[in-house]
């Protein structure tokens, strides 16, 4: 099935993790994709697995921050495939280790938050947007994260950039949805990437798995598969919304898994056929 044939997508981030993923998936759909990342090793690797799945891809090195390197990014997008009509805005992060809470936080690393996912969203957006509009339509998608939706004791940066990343989604999808361009944004929880692996102790990875309603963590492809749907025209009347896909961790109550332990440690009984399972 090739629900993104003729389609032209650049996602951005794509060298590693959810990006490549996205990269990946969205190929295997029929798109032609432009992998985008400051490491040129990620995304000559990300084309190669693109192209040995028979895809076709334009790997580029580039530095979301700065806008002549994003314009630059569009033009070559343009150029090699004739058209634009997906843009993936993953980029983002900080640094767990400077993030801190309010009174600690480094400002210097604050600047980099806001350049590296507020900036980066807009530029890409800014860029993309009039080729979509050329092309009769298009979606941009914006990745967020449960950091924007909930307090926390550290990442002040983070949640706060997400945050107006998400603001930022809905301004695009009012402004130029007559245009039939959709903006939607993606709200990751934790999914495990290199990034998450090589930054959080094992035992915050082990305390992020009970938070989640689902036993386990994310992968990347789950994220990608998003990705998918929303470059789709299965989503074709879905703008301005932010999904949230984090295995149940935003949506239950900070006391669950606590209250999980309560529960007795007795078979229940299935309604329908009376047989019992183990809870």
């Amino acid at each position: 099935m090739e629900r993104l044939k003729d389609k032209v997508a650049v996602i951005t981030g794509a060298g590693s993790g959810i990006g490549r993923a996205a990269a990946v998936l969205m190929s295997r759909e029929g798109a032609r994709v432009v992998v985008a990342d400051r490491s040129s090793d990620g995304a000559e690797e990300t084309a190669g697995l693109v192209e040995a799945a028979g895809g076709r891809a334009l790997p580029l090195t580039v530095d979301v921050t700065e806008e002549d390197s994003v314009a630059g990014m569009v033009a070559a997008a343009v150029t090699e495939f004739g058209a634009l009509h997906v843009l993936c805005n993953h980029v983002g992060g900080t640094d767990p280790r400077k993030d801190l809470d309010l009174l600690r936080m480094d400002m210097d690393e604050f600047d980099r938050a806001v350049a590296l996912n507020m900036r980066s969203t807009l530029l890409g957006a800014r860029h993309a947007v009039p080729h979509m509009i050329r092309a009769g339509g298009g979606s941009v998608i914006n990745t967020a994260s449960v950091a924007a939706l909930v307090g926390d004791v550290l990442q002040t940066s983070y949640g706060a950039v997400k945050a107006a990343v998400v603001s930022i989604t809905k301004s695009i999808a009012v402004q130029y949805g007559p245009q039939r361009v959709r903006c939607n944004a993606v709200a990751p929880g934790a999914v495990v990437t290199p990034a998450l692996e090589n930054n959080l102790p094992e035992e915050v990875v082990t305390s992020l798995k009970k938070g989640n309603a689902l036993p386990y963590l994310g992968s990347p492809e789950d994220i990608g598969h998003t990705m998918v749907f929303l470059a789709s025209d299965e989503s074709r009347y879905l703008t301005g919304q932010l999904l949230v896909v984090d295995g149940g961790m935003s949506m239950q109550s900070s006391a669950a898994p606590g209250r999980r332990a309560m529960l007795p440690r007795q078979p229940a009984v299935a309604a329908r056929r009376g047989e019992t399972i183990a809870v």
